[in-house]
């Protein structure tokens, strides 16, 4: 029997937040302290790619949305699907399990590596998707909103009504922070957020002494 919630020997950690909060920055710092990090969206990006996704991504949205070399075109689907509910429900039906299928495999490994500590889900739409609900603590990572937008302007050159729009189709950030156990403010530098990830790891292991 484990010793977590979940009968898992060790801990399972959800990270959530708002675009741009630095999701995947606060996943790395876990990766830093001993964690294995499990990033859904790099997951998905490899799930796109496979023959029988890209058959079905063609067969649904065409030649379009694929680049000259034959791979999908991320931004492509994205513009696609973001702005309609349905469409955005039905990649969601392709990918998450593939995705899930993956996770588990290197949760299962991580899981018998006497080194990791802890298992980090790094996963944009933990609460939408219900993973949450396996998860033994989850972590909500805030920003001001003039960082986040600072940031997604930087790194995917994205609006501020271009970011409004996906978190209009998603849980809304208040929301998603109720339900989390604790929350990392990313705000500042990454040192800052360094003894934040140390206090939380810590306290989330307390729990269970």
């Amino acid at each position: 029997m484990g010793r977590w919630k979940h009968d898992h020997s060790k801990p399972v950690i959800g990270i959530s937040g708002g675009i741009g909060a630095g999701k995947s920055t606060v996943a790395r710092l876990f990766g830093e302290l001993g964690c294995c990090v499990i990033d859904s969206d790099a997951l998905a990006h490899e799930v796109l790619q496979t023959p029988e996704v890209k058959a079905q991504i063609r067969a649904w949205l065409g030649e379009q949305v694929f680049d000259g070399d034959g791979s999908v075109n991320r931004r492509a689907v994205g513009k696609r699907v973001f702005s309609d509910p349905g469409a955005l429900e039905k990649l969601n039906k392709i990918l998450h399990p593939r995705v899930g299928a993956l996770r588990a495999q290197l949760q299962a490994k991580a899981m018998g590596d006497a080194g990791i500590k802890a298992v980090v889900w790094d996963t944009p739409l933990l609460f939408e998707t219900g993973l949450d609900g396996e998860c033994d603590a989850t972590i909500f990572v805030k920003a001001m909103s003039e960082k986040r937008l600072e940031r997604v302007k930087a790194s995917r050159g994205w609006t501020g009504e271009e970011v409004a729009r996906r978190e209009k189709m998603q849980l809304s950030l208040d929301k998603k922070a109720k339900r989390a156990d604790y929350s990392i403010d990313n705000t500042g530098d990454v040192s800052a957020s360094l003894r934040q990830v140390q206090r939380v790891l810590s306290q989330i292991f307390e729990e269970v002494q």
